[in-house]
């Protein structure tokens, strides 16, 4: 029989299994009808064989009760028989609502399978291999075709070589030998609980998952977006259950779960595997709260949960208006890699109505806080034991110290981005200034970056007091200016006079040291020849006095530029005072105070 059964064909929701031989069993599983015939499904499911049993033996009784019916006439003790017999039928067979029988030998059977596990398809594949046609298991259908044996009782005790024996000897030799194919198939045991829970399918592809998630390549990771957030939960929680478990393996696991679930995630993220299903707003809530919550306690190895990695959830939580327990959490994670942030990471746009500034300047001064005192502990009383005397002696205590350097990359960052939200006409100038003074000193060797976004600041808010320009001015150190800093702090017109004498002053310190150091060399003979470094230093210093000469020139022609603002300020003062003079003694209506005439 079985070289000569085809697959089959689907009309509308009927499948026929074409044999030559008409149907004497009909299947309703769902909204689809399969005909089938008994004998081949009898032989293989031990289910099937039973209700198809007890039918045969009900329909003489049927047959000759309805007989004795049409000879008594319909009468009321023919139905009260009928009645007493069909309990009884019911009582001893539990199975029978799910078998409709035919009213002769030549109807076929119908019985329905209104939780079949799998659906139709399933049924279809398992009918299939009673059938004795191939069925080709896969890592999506080993499970669904496990519990379908399992509802037929397609067993070994049954039937030799049967289905559940062959989909278990594939689901070990196979399915659970590699982490993606266990994933795959952990995913369809979604729509199979709690049968397959019962049988063990969940737990196992969970440990075979979790066991051999290390030694595996990483290309299964992806695999990971299609399961549901309780299959990815329980997977998470066995692998940190595991000292085997290396702690790369977790967060690749994490990584590639959240940019495959979460469609927002960044702008650089938008892959999403086919299979993954579009969640909705209030599911990528969930999803990425989990995610946060699988976040390692320590800190993160940073090759895999990477900064740029951090602060997308960052950025996706703020729009998604995440729990702030897990807007906090991620905050101190991302304040634990600041220093590996580019600028593009921490612009993060303000989704709050309350907010008035474009970016979320809030947020990134608390990551800085939380870096702050994440460097107090680690490290902090290393950089700050040794005093810095000279200036030059700063650089080389940074080059010496990877703390101090991790430091002044995160001055920089925020210097970035103090120079990129300045021109934000909401920004209030006491925000700008405590985030800029948030650093310690040692965190910039030059200020010449802060300085660039006071500029920036200044020219974006011209409408600034006399105390307000004073106070943004305020957080740039003239003494760390470098000589291109300084020649431009000293022609810049939006800053006070106040703060240009001091760029003056500090600039024609520097330029004196530098020529007092040139001629000490000069009358030494030369260069020193003692060793290279001392031959290096001579010649950039005698360099320095010559860039000297040129910005004294400079600073010249600065301070003459000063003294022609104050004198025309002054002769500004004077007309000023001369109109109001007139002005006082001259009447509303044109005529002089004393009443006299032009």
């Amino acid at each position: 029989m079985s070289s000569s059964v085809r697959h089959g064909s689907s009309r509308g929701q009927a499948w026929f299994c074409t044999t030559g031989l008409p149907s004497d069993v009909v299947f309703e599983v769902d909204d689809m009808t399969f005909h089938l015939h008994k004998f081949p499904l009898m032989s293989k499911s031990r289910k099937i064989h039973r209700i198809l049993s007890e039918q045969e033996e009900q329909r003489p009784r049927r047959r000759r009760r309805q007989m004795r019916s049409s000879s008594d006439g319909g009468g009321d003790g023919a139905a009260e028989i009928e009645i007493e017999e069909a309990e009884e039928e019911e009582e001893a067979e539990p199975e029978q609502e799910q078998v409709r029988t035919g009213e002769g030998d030549g109807q076929p059977y119908s019985i329905a399978f209104p939780d079949f596990p799998g659906g139709p398809g399933t049924f279809e594949a398992a009918a299939k291999f009673c059938y004795g046609v191939r069925v080709e298991l896969t890592a999506w259908n080993v499970a669904p075709l496990r519990c379908a044996a399992e509802y037929l009782e397609m067993t070994e005790d049954h039937a030799e070589d049967n289905l559940a024996a062959r989909a278990e000897a594939y689901l070990e030799q196979t399915v659970l030998r590699h982490p993606g194919d266990a994933t795959k198939a952990l995913k369809s045991c979604e729509e199979l609980l709690p049968l397959a829970e019962e049988l063990g399918i969940v737990s196992r592809c969970v440990d075979a998952i979790a066991a051999r998630s290390s030694a595996a390549s990483r290309s299964w990771f992806d695999d990971l977006a299609v399961l549901g957030l309780r299959m990815y939960k329980r997977m998470m929680a066995a692998m940190a259950a595991r000292d085997d478990v290396r702690a790369e393996a977790r967060e690749s696991c994490l990584v590639s779960y959240a940019r495959g679930t979460i469609p927002g995630l960044s702008r650089s993220m938008r892959r999403r595997l086919a299979s993954a299903p579009l969640s909705s707003e209030v599911e990528q809530k969930e999803l990425l709260e989990a995610v946060v919550a699988s976040l390692p306690a320590d800190t993160c190895s940073g090759r895999v949960v990477t900064a740029k990695f951090l602060f997308a959830l960052l950025r996706t939580a703020q729009i998604l208006h995440a729990s702030d327990a897990a807007r906090a959490a991620l905050e101190r994670k991302a304040a634990t890699q600041l220093q590996q942030a580019t600028l593009e990471d921490v612009l993060i746009l303000s989704y709050s109505s309350a907010a008035e500034t474009l970016y979320d300047v809030d947020c990134v001064q608390r990551i800085v806080r939380y870096f702050l005192a994440e460097e107090e502990l680690g490290g902090g009383e290393a950089s700050s034991s040794a005093a810095i005397e000279e200036e030059e002696a700063v650089a080389a205590e940074v080059v010496a110290r990877p703390s101090a350097m991790v430091m002044v990359q995160v001055g920089k960052l925020v210097d970035s981005y103090l120079a990129e939200v300045a021109s934000d006409a909401n920004l209030k100038p006491a925000k700008f200034c405590e985030l800029a003074l948030s650093l310690p000193d040692h965190a910039r060797i030059y200020d010449d970056g802060v300085y660039r976004a006071v500029d920036i600041y200044l020219k974006a808010h011209p409408r600034l007091t006399a105390e307000e320009r004073d106070r943004v001015v305020g957080v740039v150190d003239c003494r760390k200016l470098t000589v291109e800093a300084c020649t431009h702090a000293a022609q810049n017109e939006r800053l006070p006079l106040r703060a240009v004498l001091q760029v003056l002053f500090f600039e024609q310190l520097q330029l004196r040291r530098a020529i007092t150091g040139t001629l000490l060399a000069s009358s030494a003979g030369g260069p020193p020849r003692a060793s290279t470094s001392e031959a290096v230093a001579w010649r950039g210093a005698t360099a320095l006095a010559q860039e000297s000469q040129v910005l004294r020139l400079d600073m010249d022609s600065v301070a003459s530029r000063v003294q022609e603002l104050e004198r025309e300020c002054s002769s500004m003062r004077r007309a000023i005072k001369k109109i109001d003079g007139r002005g006082g003694t001259r009447s509303p209506g044109g005529r002089s105070a004393d009443g006299g005439g032009d």
